[in-house]
């Protein structure tokens, strides 16, 4: 671009001229022309550095950057961000404005100088000018300090746009026409590399630590990571039956696991029913040994597979409950994830008469604690005509807990308002109760002999050891399911 103005400089100053008539100048040197003119050239020349600086250094300010200046820069580069901000809005009628303005000062030149010097000293002096004084020279400074150059000149470019309004704003309405508007921001992975890019500077003068860009990455990929990657696989979860009773060893075996919620089915471990609140076991007595199902069980949420962990934090977010119940997806990737109803379609299917599982679940509100409590009632005798909840009807349709088919609408895990918390910060969370970090490697934690004798209870039974450890399926290095699956809500 330099080398053809100043060729274009060039050819005009010897388009009408022959070769060298040296000393055949048309206005005397010393004269009041001669200076004029000398002053003219010597401007327009300055003119189409500015121009050209200003090209580069405002077209290459994206509304993005800019936008980021204006909010978190330092009080200066706010300023100056406010200045420049709406004129690069109108970025293709900017550029029309300064093209225009560059390309006006460079055909004018030759005019001016074929009038001081003879062709050859003409043809030096403009190449030297336009290459070093009009593009090189500009460019450097603007390329630098753009940001402070643009917001100095923002009045004259107003001016300018302004003066060649009646050309360069059509045009530049028939670039964004043809181009479109450069409004794109940054897109996902744009800026997961962006905050990779940090976090290899982290601890090197960078302002950003490693946990901080973790944290910021693993808040990006919460869209992309499903429940089924973040959850505790239904074999390896601690639940219990609501047919079976809190006596001493089931007792011992909630206090020992440190659970703050624990899931309940009925027959069928995949059968999951609802949850029990271990704080809600305070006024229970071992030795009355009371059946589970005569204390309140909390209606558990059900959430899709594919059901996104950003969708799962808002559930979990409003409150109902901190744990849900993770069935395999209908139609995956067909629908958009919903939590499912648990009475949808209640009256679609019924039970075998020899089906063990408990009458439909019986919802009412609790008037003192608000809190949705579940009545389980056994059947005297077995009915055909029996009604199930959502995950009852999906057990009913497999051959039984042996069964290595997982049907559609049918438990295959447990996810944690923790397991959340553990994708967002791509680490474990591990307390005094965890006696693995990951159950697959048999990576022990240090106070695993500590948490595993917790709470023993007073009877002169030896409760079962070891029991129930639960797992996260997909994910390295994994912790304990004791913890994992159901601990995540500590109180």
């Amino acid at each position: 671009m330099r080398v053809v103005n100043a060729l274009m400089v060039a050819r005009m100053l010897t388009r009408d001229h022959p070769l060298p008539m040296l000393g055949n100048e048309n206005i005397p040197f010393g004269s009041v022309w001669w200076f004029i003119y000398a002053g003219i050239s010597c401007l327009l020349v300055l003119f189409a550095g500015i121009m050209s600086g200003l090209t580069l250094g405002l077209m290459s300010l994206g509304l993005v950057d800019l936008e980021i200046l204006e909010r978190s820069g330092s009080p200066a580069e706010k300023a100056q961000a406010a200045i420049i901000l709406p004129v690069v809005k109108k970025q293709h009628q900017l550029l029309v404005t300064l093209l225009l303005c560059n390309a006006v000062a460079m055909e004018a030149l030759p005019l001016y100088l074929d009038k001081l010097f003879n062709q050859f000293v003409a043809i030096i002096l403009s190449v030297t000018f336009v290459l070093f004084f009009g593009e090189v020279i500009p460019q450097a400074i603007c390329s630098r300090y753009g940001l402070a150059v643009g917001a100095n000149f923002a009045w004259l470019v107003r001016i300018l746009m302004i003066i060649c309004y009646p050309v360069s704003y059509p045009v530049g309405k028939v670039l964004d026409y043809l181009l479109g508007h450069n409004e794109a921001l940054f897109r996902r992975a744009q800026l997961k590399a962006l905050v990779s890019i940090h976090s290899q500077e982290a601890g090197k003068g960078g302002e950003l630590t490693h946990d901080e860009t973790t944290i910021i990455s693993g808040a990006l990929d919460l869209t992309e990571k499903t429940a089924e990657e973040a959850m505790t696989p239904i074999e390896s979860t601690f639940s219990l039956d609501v047919n079976s009773k809190l006596d001493w060893e089931a007792m011992g075996k909630i206090l020992a696991r440190g659970h703050s919620r624990v899931p309940v089915y009925s027959g069928n471990p995949r059968n999951i029913i609802g949850l029990l609140l271990v704080k809600s076991l305070l006024t229970v007595r071992p030795e009355t040994e009371t059946p589970v199902s005569a204390v309140s069980i909390r209606r558990i949420p059900r959430v899709p597979s594919d059901m996104p962990l950003y969708d799962i934090l808002n559930e979990f977010q409003k409150g109902s409950s901190h744990m849900a119940a993770v069935v395999k997806a209908r139609g995956k990737g067909k629908e958009t994830p919903q939590i499912i109803d648990e009475e949808k379609n209640e009256d679609n299917k019924s039970i075998n008469r020899d089906s063990h599982l408990t009458t439909p679940l019986l919802l009412k509100q609790d008037a003192k604690s608000g809190n949705v409590i579940v009545d389980i009632v056994l059947p005297s005798k077995p009915s055909s005509n029996n009604k199930l909840t959502g995950s009852q009807r999906s057990d009913s349709t497999t051959n039984g807990p042996s069964s290595e088919n997982i049907e559609d609408g049918e438990v295959i895990g447990i996810i944690t308002l923790e397991d959340v918390f553990e994708e967002l910060l791509q680490e474990e969370i591990v307390d005094e109760t965890d006696e693995y970090v990951d159950v697959h490697k048999r990576i022990r934690v240090a106070a695993a002999a500590a948490a595993s004798s917790v709470a023993r209870a007073p009877s002169s039974r030896r409760l079962t050891k070891g029991a129930g450890i639960q797992s996260k399926s997909g994910h390295t290095p994994r912790k304990s399911g004791e913890e994992n699956g159901f601990n995540s809500t500590k109180h």
